[in-house]
């Protein structure tokens, strides 16, 4: 094994062993909760070696940096999440390689979505970014739909061709009532979600915590926690 070889495996055996502990603290199966591993700034080598650690979901966050990374790592079985606030513009690009679209947040993100993931013939699966930080413009810090906007939002993407409304992601906000108060955020994402199975039963996917707060995340019911740093270590500075 090559030394990075042997420091991811030790870090995803780490993580493995905390999401292992956080399910059976919470009373669940430890095969309810998927890991995503957060490969942004990091070379498509990590990935591919990732990949033979037996890693099968990686998310990026910059079009820019994900979209050659894919490429050079398309002979692999992997599932792409993208997780970064989305301008319409880099869409096309995005429905090229991205599985799952985790940061849905408005109407016009999912137009474009759709029409660009009609085109290229695929089904993408879409969460919707919550803002538990949302203000009065509706939005939050890093993005993402207030919680009173998720209902109609959902709908749009349910009624979209060629996306799948999966469920819902949220990132613990820095600011607000949840600021500090990661579990009470991650709850409150549950208690969302709960609400928009009602209206759409397949859509159970809960995408929340990571590398810090990924026992909270589990403990609430997250069903995917999105870890990077723990796995990948500390991330280069991008020039």
């Amino acid at each position: 094994m090559t030394d990075r070889k042997t420091e991811l495996a030790a870090n995803l055996a780490k993580v493995e062993e905390r999401i292992t502990a956080a399910c059976a603290a919470a009373g669940r199966k430890r095969e309810e909760v998927t890991l995503i591993v957060v490969t942004k700034t990091h070379p498509a080598s990590d990935v591919r070696t990732l990949s033979e650690l037996g890693v099968r979901h990686v998310a990026e966050n910059r079009d820019q940096e994900a979209a050659p990374k894919a490429a050079a790592c398309a002979d692999l079985s992997l599932k792409w999440h993208f997780v970064g606030q989305l301008q319409t513009n880099k869409v096309r690009s995005v429905v090229g390689y991205a599985d799952v679209v985790q940061s849905v947040d408005r109407a016009r993100l999912v137009t474009a979505l759709s029409k660009e993931a009609v085109r290229a013939e695929r089904e993408v699966g879409c969460l919707l970014q919550v803002a538990l930080d949302a203000g009065a413009s509706g939005r939050g810090e890093r993005g993402g739909v207030a919680p009173g906007g998720i209902e109609e939002l959902a709908d749009l993407v349910a009624g979209a061709p060629g996306l799948r409304l999966d469920g819902l992601m949220t990132v613990a906000p820095l600011t607000g009532e949840y600021a500090g108060r990661e579990q009470a955020a991650f709850e409150r994402l549950m208690d969302l979600s709960t609400d928009l199975r009602r209206a759409h039963p397949a859509a159970t996917m809960v995408s929340a915590g990571m590398s810090a707060d990924l026992e909270q995340a589990v403990a609430a019911g997250a069903t995917h926690v999105r870890i990077g740093t723990a796995v990948l270590g500390v991330r280069p500075r991008l020039g």
